[in-house]
């Protein structure tokens, strides 16, 4: 990654933010944030909010690069969409290309080259309108999670322990688009390694007052406890290298976050990559940065650096 010194040669930087996404107010709020962290060192940045205004703007020529905090697909500018635009028009970006961006987006198709890369994650069927879901569940055994697979944020997320709660959580996920995904609920710990350059980030262990980390977990609550590092010595180390072998395997660079359940065993099993995780006050990559001693102005820094991908890094 090249190291930029001065804040003159990011020219003007836009902080792309909110969309139309289901992630839109998290978005936003990201934006805010790494808008004034921008600015505080130097950098000439403009908020932009949504992908007609962005493309707008570099059409116009009127931005020099995009500081992707978009989260989301269909209007989110995480799923591959706006990377395809953006090189269309050569406008650097930071975070994941294309197909990275593409394939983290999928949460089914992730799990499939994981799974053809001898990778662990949890076992899973892929489900569509109209399918057995009872049948599904049966082949996985009960508990299991359904969830929408190209949502973020733990949208349209429930937990089933009884057959009974089934159909309230299809009904759930089905309100967002794409293919619904039943997974093996793994019970143990919920950890999230952040992804900055080459190098993974003091793993975080997230232990949520409500036993889960849910929306309001991850965007409300002040009383869910972050502990960092997670993980202890070879513990730690292993962590570390899953995530970040998770993360290269989809092609992903730049900066991101992989999450990953760890059972009462000890086996990790990985959940999905973000591409462009959230930068509030809640988020996670800024906990694991600021134990690596990283302050958060510096991490967005970092994180802009990235853009510099081709030319001449």
């Amino acid at each position: 990654m090249r190291r930029i010194e001065d804040p003159r040669d990011f020219g003007r930087v836009a902080v792309a933010l909110g969309g139309t996404s289901s992630e839109r107010e998290v978005s936003l709020d990201s934006g805010a944030c790494v808008l004034a962290a921008l600015r505080a060192r130097g950098v000439d940045a403009v908020p932009v909010d949504g992908i007609p205004a962005l493309l707008e703007a570099a059409l116009a020529r009127r931005i020099d690069r995009v500081f992707n905090v978009l989260h989301g697909h269909r209007g989110g500018g995480e799923d591959g969409v706006l990377q395809g635009a953006l090189e269309a028009l050569g406008v650097p970006y930071t975070g994941s290309g294309v197909l990275a961006s593409a394939l983290s987006m999928d949460k089914i198709r992730s799990k499939q080259v994981w799974i053809a890369l001898g990778l662990p994650t949890p076992r899973y069927v892929r489900h569509r309108a109209g399918g057995d879901v009872r049948a599904a569940v049966r082949g996985l055994g009960l508990p299991v999670v359904v969830k929408p697979a190209n949502e973020g944020s733990s949208v349209g997320i429930s937990r089933v322990f009884g057959e009974a709660d089934l159909p309230a959580a299809v009904e759930l996920a089905a309100r967002y688009d794409g293919e619904l995904l039943i997974e093996q609920l793994i019970v143990g710990g919920e950890y999230t390694v952040g992804i900055l350059g080459a190098a993974a980030l003091p793993s975080i262990r997230i232990v949520p007052a409500g036993g889960y980390y849910d929306y309001h977990a991850k965007y409300v609550s002040d009383d869910t406890q972050y502990i960092c590092p997670g993980l202890q010595g070879e513990a730690e180390d292993a962590l570390r290298a899953l995530a970040l072998r998770a993360f290269e395997t989809l092609g992903c660079s730049g900066w991101g976050r992989v999450d990953v359940m760890r059972d009462e065993q000890g086996g990790n099993h990985l959940l999905e990559v973000n591409t462009a995780p959230g930068m509030t006050s809640h988020s996670l990559v800024p906990k694991a940065a600021r134990q690596a001693g990283i302050g958060f102005e510096a991490l967005c820094w970092r994180v802009l650096e990235s853009s510099f991908r081709g030319e001449g890094a």
